[in-house]
């Protein structure tokens, strides 16, 4: 087996260390997203980058993004990139939180506390604890609305769109003041880049 990008292969069980809140089981899950190519941050929207979705472990219809249970002996943030290395294999930047949801399972008989968080994904690992039981697919954010099987997520889903494209119109008004340009590559951190110095010279 070809060691590069591979991490244990093994995936935490149990539930001896889960929490729970007013007999709410606490889990924690993110959104991994990229953008598609070299883009203006001023310029973006929806279209310009694309979400990170995986197979149920239970086949059946729909997609959904990596979530499981926040454990005590972790903070939310590091159970956030855990579960999204177990369930998906990709591993990156957990950013600002998008919100909290509550919600039961289909029988009814389990209450959840939801956290979701974006993930900048930076890397894709080949091999995963999951990689055997689940599949992973890049997709576009409308073709993920139509496909995820959870309406909290959805909900997820468009605080993520909100923030990015509502980011792209505040640096867009404020570019004309500041005279510089923000790049942001595909697979990287946005970076400020300042304007070229003019080629004329001038005495200190």
């Amino acid at each position: 087996m070809e060691l590069k990008n591979m991490v244990a292969l093994v995936s935490r069980s149990g539930r001896h260390l889960q929490r729970y809140n007013k007999g709410r089981r606490q889990v924690v899950g993110c959104i991994p997203y990229r953008y598609k190519d070299f883009v203006e941050l001023s310029l973006v929207d929806e279209d310009a980058f694309e979400v990170l979705l995986i197979s149920p472990q239970r086949k059946g219809k729909g997609l959904l993004f990596p979530k499981g249970g926040w454990e005590k002996d972790e903070t939310i943030e590091d159970a956030a990139q855990r579960e999204t290395i177990e369930e998906a294999g990709v591993q990156g930047e957990v950013e600002c939180k998008l919100g909290t949801w509550y919600f039961e399972n289909k029988a009814g008989d389990t209450a959840y506390e939801g956290h979701m968080f974006p993930l900048f994904v930076t890397e894709e690992l080949d091999y995963w604890p999951e990689k055997e039981i689940r599949e992973r697919t890049w997709m576009s954010v409308h073709e993920a609305r139509k496909l995820c099987q959870n309406g909290w997520m959805k909900e997820a889903l468009e605080v993520l769109v909100s923030r990015l494209t509502s980011q792209s119109k505040r640096i867009k008004g404020e570019r004309t003041s500041s005279g510089r340009t923000t790049i942001l590559p595909w697979g990287c951190r946005a970076q400020i880049l300042s304007p070229p110095l003019s080629s004329s010279t001038e005495e200190a």
